[in-house]
This record gives C-alpha cells, sequence and structure tokens, in this order.
C-alpha cells in the first residue's frame, strides 16, 4: 500500500494512518458495491483496510483475499484480519486462479507498481467477466495540505527521503485508464474525491505519524531531535487548520478510478 522508512514498522503505520484512510476505504468499496456471498480480492493490501472492511460487506459466505509485496504489512494484515487470506507477491505475479473475484480494489497501492500495466492486466485476469475494479492514489501533493506539511518536514530533516515520499503523487488518470484498458478493462471513470478529515490532536500525532512513516529515515539523518524538530514543523504549518482542542480538520483528495471487466 505504501513504500514506508519506519522505526516502528507496519503495527504503527496501521494504526496511525487509520484516521486518513477510513474514509476512502469506504468510498472505494461503495465503487464496487461487494455483496453477501461475492469473492473480493484487496491488492497492494498494505496491513488490510480495505480487506477487513470488504470481509464485512460480503459476509461469512463470502471470500477475501489480500495480496502486497511486503512482508512486513503481510505480518500485521494476517494478525488483524485473522479470517482473510493475506500472501505476499508482487501485484504481477498473483497466486489466484483465472476469473476468480467479482471485485479487485486498491487503495494506495497503484502508485507503487514498478509496471502499471502489467499490474493492471494481471488484476484483469483474476477478475471474473463483468467483475468490477476500483482504484484510489492521491491526487497531486498541491492538492494535500497534510502531506505538504509532510514533504517540508521530510526537505528540512531527511532529504533522502524524498524520492520514497514524493512516489505516492505522481500517477494520473491518463496513467491509470490507458493501464485499465490495455489490460482489458472497460467502462473506466476516474474522479477527484475530497474527504475533510478530522485528526487526532497534533501535539502526539504529528511526530507520531512522521515516526510511522518515516522515523527511520528521519533519525537516521539528524537524530531522535530531528524527528521532534519534523513534528514541529508539521504542526506549525498546520496551525490554521488546527483548532483549541489540538484537533487538525483538513481535506485530503484522491484521484478515483473505476472499471468493469
Amino acid at each position: 500500500m505504501a513504500d514506508t522508512r519506519s522505526a516502528e514498522g507496519p503495527e504503527a503505520y496501521d494504526t496511525r494512518s487509520a484516521p486518513v484512510m477510513a474514509p476512502f476505504v469506504a468510498a472505494l468499496l461503495d465503487a464496487v458495491h461487494p455483496c453477501p456471498g461475492e469473492a473480493v480480492l484487496d491488492l497492494a493490501c498494505g496491513t488490510g483496510f480495505a480487506a477487513r472492511a470488504a470481509a464485512a460487506l460480503v459476509g461469512p459466505t463470502g471470500l477475501v483475499r489480500g495480496a502486497d509485496i511486503d512482508e512486513g504489512m503481510i505480518r500485521v494484515a494476517r494478525a488483524r484480519g485473522p479470517r482473510i487470506d493475506f500472501t505476499a507477491t508482487p501485484a504481477d505475479r498473483l497466486p489466484y486462479d483465472t476469473a476468480t473475484f467479482d471485485a479487485v480494489v486498491c487503495q494506495q497501492g497503484a502508485q507503487f507498481f514498478p509496471d502499471l500495466a502489467a499490474a493492471f492486466t494481471e488484476a484483469a485476469r483474476v477478475t471474473r467477466p463483468g467483475g468490477r475494479f476500483a482504484a484510489t492514489v492521491w491526487a497531486p501533493l498541491d492538492r494535500q495540505p497534510y502531506f505538504l506539511a509532510h514533504e517540508r518536514a521530510l526537505r528540512t530533516y531527511a532529504p533522502d527521503a524524498l524520492p520514497y515520499f514524493l512516489r505516492a503523487y505522481v500517477r494520473t488518470a491518463e496513467d491509470l485508464t490507458t493501464a485499465l484498458r490495455s489490460a482489458g478493462y472497460r467502462d473506466i471513470t476516474h474522479r477527484e474525491l475530497t474527504c475533510v478529515i478530522t485528526l487526532p490532536p497534533l501535539d502526539e500525532y504529528a511526530e507520531a505519524h512522521l515516526r510511522a512513516l518515516w522515523g527511520g529515515l528521519i533519525t537516521e539523518s539528524g537524530g531522535a531531535q530531528a524527528l521532534t524538530g519534523a513534528a514541529r514543523l508539521v504542526r506549525d504549518r498546520l496551525a490554521a487548520h488546527t483548532a483549541p482542542d489540538g484537533t487538525a480538520t483538513l481535506p485530503f483528495t484522491v484521484l478515483l478510478v473505476t472499471a468493469t471487466r
């Protein structure tokens, strides 16, 4: 789901990223409408945000699978979704039979595929005829005040992390729709979706989320004081969005693409 460089590992990523991911997971699944008894694949599942939500929708008669190349993410996904079959595998080499899934979803993973067309071709292979596909990627960075604050913090305290960070904001609607069309999907749509999200009080959350995502690289670059300074910079940059209780309310924007097999 993401290319993290954490000091605390996927467990912290799962906990700290949940407030940001939750509304977009709901929108992603709403786009494919999983029904009781259906089979759903969470592609580039990370720690399993979408897979766990899909399992609640398809119920005990349904089937949910999760696939991600990161074994650490899969380890946490298995612990937090024990009734779901999670597999560590590249997106372009899925260990599933052809035409297995009624729906395939990909939450914030497509921007990290080395070969987008190959990954979507494999997704199409395992999607049943008439099955549904949906994916989200972040809209351009200039639309994301929260992540712009992270970008400034990394630029100041861990510039070596910027190439990893910026990968999350490079996929365009044309990239995605072209790859889906070449993979054999049809009825392709795309739109931007903005959700206004209230984050926990930044006095604690700013540093905790930075640590979960980039703590390793920040402390490697400048020690523990660099992480403290980066978190202070994030809080300062978001002061205009911060309430007296310390919570911060900000818009987050994704590109949502859908298609039919």
